[in-house]
């Protein structure tokens, strides 16, 4: 099944509807006009209101993104695709939920 890579260009939020900045280590290639988010790639979170319960701050603060394609790469690392799995963690490494994915190129498909 073909999924649409996500670049720098796309719009992720953490689970908390906060928008996340999406930052490529991908420097000679271009999809859609933006460089594509390749593996060990993140996606940085600022002010995320989340807190647990006494309260205690728990803020989403990068988003772990592991859909990596089977066949496609860039400079020699995995193209990410969008994928229900990747998630919001928080400072303590603890995982938040899912990302919202609000806005992915369409036109680029891997798998």
């Amino acid at each position: 099944m073909s999924i649409p890579i996500v670049t720098m260009a796309s719009l992720a939020q953490c689970p908390h509807a906060i928008p996340a900045t999406l930052i490529s280590s991908a420097t000679k290639v271009l999809v859609m006009g933006a460089p594509p988010m390749v593996m060990g790639d993140k996606g940085l979170v600022a002010g995320c209101p989340f807190q647990l319960p006494g309260p205690t701050p728990s803020p989403c603060v990068t988003l772990m993104l592991t859909g990596a394609s089977s066949k496609i790469l860039v400079e020699g690392k995995p193209v990410l695709k969008m994928n229900p799995g990747d998630m919001g963690v928080a400072a303590t490494q603890a995982p938040q939920g899912p990302v919202i994915w609000v806005n992915v190129q369409a036109k680029v498909l891997a798998t």
